[in-house]
């Protein structure tokens, strides 16, 4: 069952969306019976002012961080709807972009308050990842825009596109499938003490690789550059990714050798890991 945090987040993130509904449904006869000089930009700015306030006003603390950060992702996802439904041909696949990328984080907080609530934390968006996170989105969205400046029928091909997101779709629904399999055994951070209730998850994806949710963010996140045809990105970021996933693993698995000994040998011995030329922490079975 969600949490209660976990309902905060759906009431922020519906805040959000519903600027959407305003903005499609309100006829335009009403927006000009008012000025001449209204448009979309001028009603999504005002409501997400509005709607910043009124959260603030009625939420402290912790429950005002989840809210806003949910109210935030739910201004984006509009924002990303808005820009695919309206916008010039060559600026869609940003919009596609601002979706996939409100749903990857939105949805990791709200598998969290389901899955394990006790580790939840308004963190749990995965929005301030790291510093590293955040200067690659922006470097992605400079090269969006100087390919859009020098060379913008590129982003009309919108068939590559189509396949970043079946990139983003896969990744997505195997991290999800991962966090949602090993529940209260998932957190996003490394843990470095067993918990008592901490046990060793191999079935389902994890039957499939060791580390589904990683396998399924790597996947998902070279993905968001196909859908943006950021062919720089593409490749700094399955590197940058790449070499963040192996280094994690490798100490990851230190831990989980440390938590299972032999039982997690085995489950080495028998699946994979699922990114390539990454092997993770491996010893030799005592003979």
């Amino acid at each position: 069952m969600i949490s209660k945090n976990g309902l905060v987040s759906v009431y922020g993130l519906l805040l959000g969306i519903f600027v959407l509904f305003i903005i499609l449904l309100l006829p335009n006869t009403i927006l000009s019976a008012y000025s001449t000089n209204v448009n979309t930009f001028h009603v999504f700015f005002f409501y997400a002012i509005i709607s910043n306030v009124l959260v603030r006003i009625f939420n402290r603390g912790v429950v005002y961080k989840i809210c806003a950060q949910a109210l935030f992702l739910g201004l984006a996802m509009a924002a990303g709807c808005l820009i695919s439904f309206q916008a010039p041909s060559s600026w869609k696949p940003f919009g596609w972009y601002i979706i996939v990328m409100t749903i990857f984080h939105y949805s990791e907080f709200l598998s969290i308050s389901v899955c394990n609530p006790k580790t939840l934390t308004p963190s749990s968006f995965m929005l301030n990842h790291s510093i590293a996170y955040g200067v690659a989105a922006m470097t992605s969205w400079l090269e969006y825009l100087l390919w859009y400046y020098f060379l913008p029928d590129m982003k009309n091909i919108h068939e590559i596109s189509y396949v970043g997101m079946v990139f983003c779709a896969v990744g997505e629904i195997l991290r999800k499938a991962a966090i949602w399999t090993a529940r209260d055994n998932f957190t996003h951070l490394v843990q470095q003490e067993k918990a008592q209730t901490h046990a060793l998850v191999t079935h389902g994806v994890y039957s499939w690789f060791r580390h589904p949710s990683y396998v399924g963010w790597f996947y998902w996140c070279i993905g968001t550059q196909v859908i943006m045809i950021n062919p720089i990105c593409v490749i700094a970021y399955a590197l940058a990714a790449w070499k963040f996933f192996k280094d994690r693993i490798y100490h990851e698995e230190m831990t989980l050798l440390n938590f299972f000994g032999e039982d997690y040998i085995s489950y080495q011995e028998k699946v994979g890991i699922g990114l390539p030329l990454i092997k993770g922490f491996v010893v030799a079975r005592d003979k």
